[in-house]
């Protein structure tokens, strides 16, 4: 998986990686395959670090599949787990398209299997069903998901992660820094939440911005724009598809019947490798 012959390979003595970004989201990507899984709470924190490690929002390790052409677990910066992440995915994705020269491959996370499929210089792909219910976002108890009991009057969508949408009058106006922290630590959701302020520009382009659950503010996040265009067609106020800007560029989200399909660019950035003096101190 690379662009040169195992370019996320480890060797004996020390470990690979990628550096890849979509629209700014960005990650470091290790491939496992052909080994046990490399990355502990510990690891991933350490690697986070944008001083003395690499730095990503997320982590995505790839994993051998007995079920999909991969596997993909996600890592956030803080060392937690992610269920889902859509840019990461479609990076991945972007990578093994060019491996095996398929224009269609299968890659199993938390959501399931999911598609990811050549889109010309882009990549798109399948995020899947959004969950409805409020024990699948997850939340606490049992409220009204599309009118959450919070100021701003949100909506939760599940997709894979928890999300909080709140629609605004101007996204760059709103304190991302100050709001996003509160809501994802707020009782209602038990495994915190990514939170999304979306500002409608017109049926079929929004304007979003995003806290995101153990990163912070990110320059784009593919769950929360898949999630943004679910809850903002649900309350009626754009079609199911839609173009998105975040900090970080743009991306089209439709909401299709067999899922919700993201399609953007992806970056390869760099290659590099772990010292043995770095992983011995973690």
């Amino acid at each position: 998986m690379n662009t040169d012959q195992n370019t996320t390979r480890a060797d004996d003595t020390t470990l690979s990686f990628l550096k890849m970004h979509g629209l700014g989201n960005d990650f470091v990507i290790i491939d496992s395959r052909g080994r046990e899984a490399q990355i502990t709470p510990a690891l991933a924190k350490a690697i986070g670090d944008r001083n003395c490690g690499v730095g990503f929002d997320q982590l995505a390790e790839i994993r051998d599949s007995d079920a999909a052409d991969i596997d993909l677990d996600f890592w956030n910066s803080d060392g937690s787990r992610a269920g889902a992440c859509g840019n990461a995915t479609r990076c991945v994705g972007r990578l093994l398209i060019d491996e095996t020269g398929k224009d269609t491959v299968t890659i199993r996370t938390e959501r399931g299997i999911l598609q990811a499929v050549r889109a010309g210089d882009e990549v798109s792909v399948n995020m899947g069903h959004p969950l409805l219910s409020w024990d699948q976002v997850p939340l606490s108890h049992d409220v009204d998901i599309a009118h959450l009991p919070l100021a701003g009057d949100p909506v939760a969508i599940g997709m894979g992660n928890p999300h909080a949408v709140f629609f605004v009058e101007n996204a760059e106006t709103v304190d991302v820094n100050s709001l996003g922290p509160t809501v994802e630590h707020d009782p209602l959701f038990p495994e915190r939440t990514n939170v999304e302020f979306a500002e409608i520009r017109s049926r079929d382009e929004i304007r979003m911005r995003v806290w995101e659950r153990g990163a912070g503010i990110t320059m784009a996040c593919g769950s929360g724009a898949c999630a943004t265009v679910v809850a903002s067609a649900t309350r009626g106020l754009t079609e199911r598809k839609v173009r998105m800007e975040m900090d970080g560029g743009w991306i089209t989200l439709d909401w299709r019947d067999d899922g919700v399909w993201m399609t953007g660019p992806t970056t390869l950035v760099f290659s590099g490798s772990f010292s043995t003096a770095f992983l011995e101190q973690i």
